[in-house]
């Protein structure tokens, strides 16, 4: 018995651990919820889901299968040939045959090499377009949100979900997956091969294995928690980038770099102590393996050292020089791809976890959808009416309270009112960006729920007070990347606006280099630019929220011109604070909390003397001291 005090000794060492590991697991169990090991969705309604973007590939991924068990003959076959070499070399031998064995050996390494090249090679592939498919569902999934959804949702959360998360998805199908099942081949494969050379030793060697389930199992509650809270703090930080370098104009006018520097680096070390803590936990885990692959082999060689090396039996199996070798070998290749199923789970745990973030953006359902019988409309007259109108962004607290009005084909019909009385609301409301609760909105008669939205939405042109211009050139924002276009077509409807007077000073014309948000523009030039964009696409209501706002008055005198030629185009629905762009309008709507005080023409709403008369008389009596001051 005291020739076995050397492994008795290093069990009770390994045992030590499995204690200690155990009652740490076991303080950590009951705080599952707290610590956020849970997730709302299964594992088993993730791969399913995402089984439906690997599918289309599924010949793909079984060649790789194919290929993957070609190449794992490599590691099979590597110990026993070294073990045949190691039994060859330790009397006199033909050098033929010492050529033949490392021959032998070369061809499996070859062979095993070029599979791996394939291998990844066909994944890679495979991978980006599973990784393309699922960005351009989720990119459109997001663009069929709601108004009210998207406000909801931090830009740069949506920009974590689009760009990194599906990232690690598509490492999942081009790596995760596929080395998982190598390494479960190998390890089966590795124990048949181990049995069937000594099956005393590979008892001695699956003693250690419970160990190791246990400490990987134990691993992998740690690792769950620390890899969300990775991926948690991560975009944290890309929400807060997103949203202050988009206003880092606002921080330098008021001096809050410092401010802004403090938080950022608050959440820097809060991402920081998360990935220390994922460190700390492979930092703990991966030695563990390592101690129990080290003690197996310490064993096996002490046991070798004990005399059986010269063929003596051992549990009734013959122990020889050749058998110790490959046996050392098989260890490694036994461990080895057990320590990476274990990590590779967890990074399959932080890649389902990726899979729950995006599918909870795919459980998002719009708020704004075409009914099932929507139908498409060619072409409207431009008649709008409201009955009856009642819309709340919060439940309970209504923005519009019962508001009727008529708007005739190609009239031109503004909205005045004192800010948060509901002017954009309505214009809102016609393109569908949001429903109504109550009441009733017709285009030609016809209830807009019951069109389509896309085909309602390509009538309208609106131009709005804070135009977003995109990264590309002059021309591409105002086409809006449609083809369809011809140079002429694009110059004539800037002439229309007189937004051919700017871009005619650039070099480069309508390829003039347009930055992020047309920061390389003033907001007049921005503004006519939104104008031409409305134009060239012919739309038959036109909506313009605050369009004039940002226009010095010399320019607004072109727009006016250019509003009155754009009468002729269609119905017009304008909001602006400036009576004089209105004083024209076949309708002016006078609002006020959600409700109508009165309507009627410029010189109707005068006579009356009401609200719309006191606005008037009041900007009057401004511009008239502007005027004296000048």
């Amino acid at each position: 018995m005291r020739e076995y005090l050397p492994v008795l000794i290093v069990g009770a060492i390994i045992g030590v651990f499995a204690i200690v590991f155990v009652v740490a697991y076991l303080g950590v169990k009951n705080k599952k919820e707290a610590l956020g090991f849970n997730r709302h969705i299964p594992d088993g309604e993730i791969i399913r889901r995402l089984a439906k973007y690997a599918l289309p590939y599924k010949k793909e991924f079984a060649l790789v299968l194919v290929i993957m068990l070609v190449s794992i003959s490599y590691e099979l076959a590597a110990p026993l040939i070294m073990g045949r070499i190691e039994e060859l070399i330790k009397d006199r031998f033909p050098l033929s045959s010492l050529y033949r064995w490392v021959g032998l050996y070369v061809s499996f390494l070859i062979v095993s090499m070029l599979c791996t090249y394939f291998q990844s090679i066909i994944l890679q592939k495979t991978g980006q377009k599973v990784l393309s498919a699922l960005r351009q569902d989720l990119f459109t999934h997001i663009e069929s949100l709601s108004h009210d959804q998207l406000n909801k949702i931090p830009v740069g959360k949506l920009v974590t979900r689009v760009a990194n998360d599906t990232n690690a998805i598509s490492m999942m199908f081009t790596n995760i997956l596929v080395n998982m099942a190598k390494n479960v081949f190998i390890v089966v494969g590795v124990l048949a091969a181990m049995l069937m050379l000594n099956y005393a030793l590979t008892l001695m060697i699956l003693c250690f294995v419970p160990f190791l389930v246990l400490f990987t199992l134990i691993f992998r509650k740690f690792t769950r928690k620390v890899y969300r809270v990775v991926k948690d703090r991560t975009t944290d930080i890309n929400t807060f980038l997103s949203e202050n370098l988009s206003g880092i104009k606002i921080t330098q006018i008021f001096n809050q770099e410092q401010r802004k520097l403090d938080e950022f680096l608050e959440k820097s070390q809060q991402l920081k102590k998360a990935k220390q803590n994922q460190i700390f936990v492979f930092s703990i885990f991966r030695p563990m393996v390592y101690m129990l692959y080290i003690s197996s082999v310490l064993c096996l060689l002490y046991m070798g050292g004990r005399g059986y090396i010269r063929n003596v039996t051992f549990m009734g199996q013959t122990l020889s020089s050749g058998v110790i070798v490959s046996f050392y070998m098989y260890i490694s290749k036994f461990f080895n791809p057990i320590q990476n199923l274990a990590e590779q789970f967890n990074m399959l745990q932080s890649a389902f976890a990726s899979a729950e973030k995006i599918f909870t953006v795919f459980d998002m359902v719009p708020e704004v959808v075409d009914e099932p019988d929507a139908i498409e409309l060619d072409e409207i007259r431009g008649e709008i009416e409201f009955q009856d109108v009642w819309f709340s962004y919060i439940p309970g607290e209504w923005v519009l309270k019962g508001v009727s009005f008529h708007v005739h084909p190609r009239q031109t019909a503004a909205f005045v009112g004192a800010t948060g009385s509901g002017k954009t609301t309505i214009l809102s409301l016609i393109c569908r960006n949001y429903d109504i609760q109550k009441g009733r909105i017709l285009i030609d008669g016809i209830d807009i729920k019951r069109i389509k939205i896309s085909s309602l939405r390509k009538h309208f042109g609106q131009m709005l007070q804070d135009v977003f211009l995109f990264s590309g050139t002059i021309r591409g924002n105002i086409v809006l990347r449609e083809e369809s276009f011809t140079d002429d077509e694009i110059w004539n409807a800037c002439r229309y606006v007189n937004a051919d007077s700017f871009i005619n000073k650039f070099e480069q014309g309508l390829d003039e280099p347009v930055r992020e948000r047309g920061s390389n523009f003033s907001a007049g030039q921005r503004q006519l630019l939104s104008f031409a964009r409305t134009i060239i696409h012919r739309p038959e209501v036109m909506i313009l929220d605050e369009a004039t706002a940002n226009i010095d008055t010399e320019t607004e005198i072109l727009i006016q011109d250019s509003l009155e030629k754009m009468k002729s185009i269609g119905t017009m629905l304008i909001v602006a604070h400036r009576l004089s762009t209105i004083q024209h309008a076949d309708n002016i709507i006078v609002l006020n909390r959600g409700e109508i005080l009165e309507q009627g023409t410029h010189q109707e709403l005068l006579h009356k003397k009401g609200r719309y008369y006191q606005l008037y008389t009041l900007q009057y009596s401004k511009q008239q001291l502007k005027m004296k001051g000048a």
